[in-house]
C-alpha cells in the first residue's frame, strides 16, 4: 500500500491527468464497496476464493499447473485436466495476493494476474470440451475471480470492464446450472455492473422467488436494489472516466493502487 507520502503525490498530480486520477478513484470506491457489501452483507456472503500468500505455496501451486499443463501437451482435449489447470491457476494467483490488513488493499502481483490469465484461457478450452453441462462451482469460482480482478488487479478501465463482463458471463455459466438465491442474486450483481441492468433485474426477480418467506424475498430486493444504484454510479464514473482520458489524450494512466492492487470479493450464499 502506498504511504501517506505517496497518496499525497498522486492528488498533486495537475490539469486533466489529475481530473482522470479522481475518476478511477471514485470508480474503484465502487467496486471496492461492493465486494465489502458482498463480504458482510446481510445475504451471509462470503469469500468465493481464498488462499495463503507465502512464497512456498506459490511454488507448491505453480508446480502443480505445470504438472498438469504437461498432461495436457499429450492429451490436448482432456475436460478433466482442462478444469484442473482452471483451479489451478486460480489457486497459484490467489497464493500470491498480499494482504497486509483487513483495512487495506490487498495488492496481486503481475505473475498473479498472469496465473488468472492462464485460467481464463483454459477455462475457455475446457467449455468447448464440456458441451452443455460446464461444472457450475468452476464458473462461480472464475466469476468472483475476475470481478476481484476488476477492483484490485486491474491496470486501467478497458481492463476494469473486461473483468467484470468475464466475470457476468461465468457467473451465467453458475446460475444456468445451479439456478439458487445465491448463484442468481450474485448474477444479478454482476449484471448490473456491467450495464446489464434488465438482464440483472431478471435475475433478481428469479432470486427473489426462491426466497423462503415474503419478508426475506423484500429483504433481499432491497439489498440488490441498493446494488443497482451502486452500479448506476459505477457505470457514470466509467463514462466520466472514458471522456477525461480522452481529453488528457494518449498519456496512460496506471491504476493509482500500482495495477489497482487486489481485494477481496465474494458472492451471495447459498
Amino acid at each position: 500500500m502506498a504511504s501517506s507520502g505517496e497518496r499525497r503525490m498522486l492528488f498533486d498530480i495537475q490539469g486533466k491527468r489529475k481530473h482522470v486520477v479522481r475518476v478511477v478513484y471514485a470508480i474503484l470506491a465502487l467496486l471496492m464497496g461492493t465486494s465489502l457489501f458482498l463480504v458482510v452483507g446481510p445475504l451471509n456472503l462470503g469469500e468465493l476464493v481464498g488462499g495463503s500468500s507465502s512464497s512456498s505455496a506459490s511454488q507448491v501451486l505453480d508446480e502443480r499447473a505445470e504438472r498438469i499443463e504437461r498432461r495436457l501437451a499429450k492429451s490436448p482435449g482432456d475436460e478433466q485436466l482442462l478444469l484442473a489447470l482452471t483451479r489451478a491457476r486460480i489457486s497459484a494467483g490467489n497464493a500470491q495476493i498480499e494482504v497486509t490488513s483487513e483495512t487495506e488493499v490487498p495488492t496481486v502481483s503481475a505473475s498473479a494476474r498472469e496465473d488468472f490469465k492462464t485460467a481464463s484461457q483454459s477455462w475457455s478450452r475446457y467449455l468447448k470440451q464440456a458441451g452443455d453441462e460446464p461444472s457450475a462451482a468452476a464458473a462461480q469460482l472464475l466469476a468472483g475471480t475476475f470481478f476481484r480482478l476488476a477492483e484490485s488487479g486491474s491496470t486501467g478501465l478497458a481492463e476494469i470492464e473486461s473483468n467484470v463482463a468475464e466475470a457476468v458471463a461465468a457467473q451465467r455459466i453458475a446460475a444456468e446450472q445451479q439456478p439458487s438465491l445465491g448463484s442468481l442474486s450474485t448474477l444479478a450483481i454482476y449484471e448490473y455492473f456491467d450495464g446489464n441492468f434488465a438482464a440483472g433485474d431478471a435475475a433478481t426477480l428469479r432470486a427473489t422467488a426462491r426466497a423462503p418467506a415474503k419478508t426475506e424475498a423484500k429483504a433481499i430486493e432491497k439489498q440488490l436494489a441498493e446494488y443497482r444504484k451502486r452500479a448506476k454510479r459505477f457505470k457514470a464514473q466509467t463514462k466520466k472516466l472514458a471522456k477525461a482520458q480522452r481529453a488528457a489524450g494518449k498519456e496512460t494512466l496506471q491504476n493509482p493502487f500500482g495495477g489497482l492492487g487486489g481485494a477481496a470479493g465474494g458472492s451471495p450464499g447459498e
